[in-house]
């Protein structure tokens, strides 16, 4: 066994445990905050996600802009922030970008602390050493590995060219941090998935959205709420990959694909004539079609019959009708 699969199987069984100390002055640990949404009932994103959702956040900057994953914090009618041991405080949504992932929000008092500085993930490797963070101090911290960087496809038409996998699995995984040895923040967490590693099988791990992408997106959505880039086409609907077919396991109600007749069960075949056999596969085709409105035409077989059906795609934004608060002087949203 080599040392670092020997280290790797030490951090499977836990037997390694926390990282910094919490009286260490540069301590990122600082910046992770607790992060709390309350989502009406009516919400477009309710029954999947919750009226309640709980995670982490990074402070990333003096005036307490707050990156953590979108899904904690879409569609929100209240936010509040919990640092350290202090009450909690007032926040409200900045931004949500599809594409990421990431979501942003802003304290409505700025923080006394020093914000974690970006990383570079383009640097993370297989095999790197980092920490995994989420709220609650160095009791919360844990050292991993990164297994692999690669594409990662979500059932919810989402897709990551080059996602950062890690092991052993943190279990506050939404909206934790990922932090280098130098400190800074290469990723935010987004999902619990399992991985395959030689010699071990299927391990428990976790899915970053690495650092990278927020930048050349962050300046859009501080001003707009969003990214700068061309809309995706978005057809409402959540998939499944098994054995080379691509399955609709559910549709958003009063979405395209909803519209369309797209029903749970049906086997996309085709995007634009194109054979699909994977997530990444079916969606990447939509994507290449045009952006948010083009009509997408889709070959499925529904049970025992194939059908052609054109699908008129849309915006998902404006189905979740996302409306971001620009400055503190603006009342936090509701909707």
């Amino acid at each position: 066994m080599t040392i670092y699969r020997f280290a790797i199987f030490l951090f499977i069984v836990g037997l390694i445990g926390p990282v910094w100390s919490a009286q260490d002055n540069d301590n990122p640990l600082n910046a992770i905050v607790k992060v709390r949404a309350v989502i009406p009932e009516t919400a477009r994103t309710a029954a999947a996600l919750g009226t309640e959702r709980e995670g982490s956040g990074v402070v990333i900057d003096s005036e307490g802009l707050i990156l953590t994953i979108g899904y904690l914090i879409v569609e929100a009618e209240s936010i509040e922030v919990v640092l350290g041991s202090a009450a909690p405080v007032s926040a409200y949504f900045v931004a949500y970008d599809q594409e990421t992932g990431f979501g942003l929000l802003r304290t409505v008092i700025p923080p006394k602390v020093e914000p974690v500085k970006l990383g570079r993930s383009a640097d993370v490797k297989e095999g790197d050493e980092v920490m995994v963070a989420a709220y609650g101090g160095v009791e919360n911290a844990r050292r991993a590995y990164v297994l692999s960087r690669g594409e990662f496809a979500g059932y919810w038409e989402y897709l990551l060219d080059d996602a950062i996998y890690t092991a052993p699995a943190h279990p506050d995984f939404a909206g934790a941090a990922l932090i280098g040895p130098d400190g800074r923040l290469l990723g935010i967490g987004s999902i619990s998935t399992r991985l395959t590693m030689s010699g071990y099988g299927r391990v428990s791990g976790n899915m970053f959205v690495p650092i990278d992408l927020l930048k050349p997106i962050r300046k859009a959505l501080l001003t707009t709420g969003r990214s700068q880039y061309p809309v995706r086409p978005w057809l409402g609907v959540y998939l499944e990959e098994s054995h080379g077919r691509v399955i609709v396991t559910r549709v958003a109600a009063d979405g395209p694909a909803e519209k369309a007749g797209l029903q749970p069960g049906d086997i996309i075949l085709t995007v634009n004539s194109e054979p699909v056999s994977t997530l990444a596969d079916c969606y990447r085709r939509i994507w290449a079609l045009g952006n948010a409105g083009v009509e997408v035409p889709l070959e499925v077989l529904k049970r025992v019959r194939i059908q052609s059906l054109k699908v008129r795609s849309a915006d998902r934004h404006q189905y979740l009708n996302i409306q971001p608060v620009k400055s503190r002087q603006q009342k936090i949203y509701s909707f």
